[in-house]
């Protein structure tokens, strides 16, 4: 099953991370891009959001620098192109894959192509991860344990969930029960031409 591959892969980059724990560690792929393209993908978009899940708890500090707090600011604008560039290259993958099947004439849309719900798996294997260190944590009280283990086997549950769905939605595709059509993020504020305030001072 894709999912199994997928889920493997993202908890082996958040382990990795998490050797070093800073966002400034250099980033090396584990997946060669020409003997395994969607290995090399997966691997680097759950890179992606595990160094942002880290920029996004560092900017919170309400003690942080404002100058250091714009420049992360700036770091996580281009961390959140680099995660929607780096979906559509697997939404791109998913389309050569797929590109021969003819779909049947009562082929459906789904309301999610495949590479978004897997950045949503990504994301839930950080949301795992995180919540079950908050169920050991020595200076927690027993309650807060509880709770997040309570939260934690939602979303456990949570994760079975959408590895069923990805892998049936791919086999529906493969089967030609659906069809893959995929819509462009085009986002505009990082754009130089399409935010005004960034064309203004061109």
């Amino acid at each position: 099953m894709f999912s199994n591959k997928a889920n493997s892969i993202f908890q082996d980059v958040i382990a990795t991370y998490k050797v070093l724990n800073s966002v400034d560690q250099p980033f090396q792929n584990k997946y060669d891009k020409g003997e395994d393209l969607i290995g090399h993908l997966l691997y680097r978009k759950c890179w992606i959001d595990t160094v942002q899940w880290a920029y996004e708890d560092i900017i919170r500090d309400p003690n942080i620098d404002p100058v250091a707090a714009l420049k992360l600011k700036r770091k996580i604008d281009a961390s959140n192109q680099d995660r929607t560039d780096t979906v559509e290259f697997i939404d791109s993958y998913f389309l050569d894959i797929y590109k021969n099947v003819q779909p049947k004439p009562t082929a459906k849309i789904n309301s999610e192509s495949p590479a978004w719900v897997i950045d949503r798996l990504s994301i839930l294997a950080l949301k795992i991860y995180h919540m079950q260190l908050e169920t050991v944590r020595e200076d927690a009280s027993d309650s807060h344990k509880q709770s997040c283990q309570t939260k934690l086997n939602t979303l456990l549950e949570q994760r079975t969930d959408l590895s069923t769905a990805i892998d049936d939605l791919l086999e529906d595709i493969a089967n030609g029960d659906k069809y893959m059509k995929v819509y462009k993020q085009m986002k505009m504020y990082n754009d130089d031409e399409l935010n005004p305030v960034l064309r203004g001072i061109k």
